[in-house]
């Protein structure tokens, strides 16, 4: 069984910086992509980035370019979402996820294994 633990949510003024976390158990991390995914009140889950098993891959969504940058460290079974020049817009839940190949993706659909997720508010 897979378990994924996000954490480093929080209240942050627009223009500041969080880094979100999200660690894995399993032995089999270093062999998937991973992705963020957040959702706001009232809105579908939206992608967010994405990372390949090695780190080599990256993929944004057009929004967070170039504030957002995902990162992996598969010796510690992490995956970090450093987030800056944060905006209202960016408030939501963020999710991490397991994609169920080596590559990340866009499509929720292809991640079997989610986070609980952790609050990121940014006050205007």
């Amino acid at each position: 069984q897979v378990q994924l633990v996000e954490s480093g949510g929080g209240l942050v003024e627009a223009g500041g910086s969080l880094r979100l976390s999200c660690a894995a158990s399993g032995r089999t991390f270093s062999s998937h992509g991973m992705g963020w995914f957040r959702q706001a009140p009232g809105k579908e889950r939206e992608f967010v980035a994405a990372i390949s098993w090695s780190g080599a891959n990256t993929d944004y969504a057009d929004s967070v370019i170039p504030r957002f940058t995902i990162s992996r460290d598969n010796a510690k079974n992490t995956v970090y979402l450093q987030m800056n020049s944060l905006k209202p817009e960016d408030t939501a839940v963020y999710y991490c996820g397991r994609c169920d190949s080596g590559f990340g993706s866009r499509l929720a659909g292809q991640y079997d294994y989610w986070g609980q997720g952790t609050q990121v508010t940014v006050s205007s």
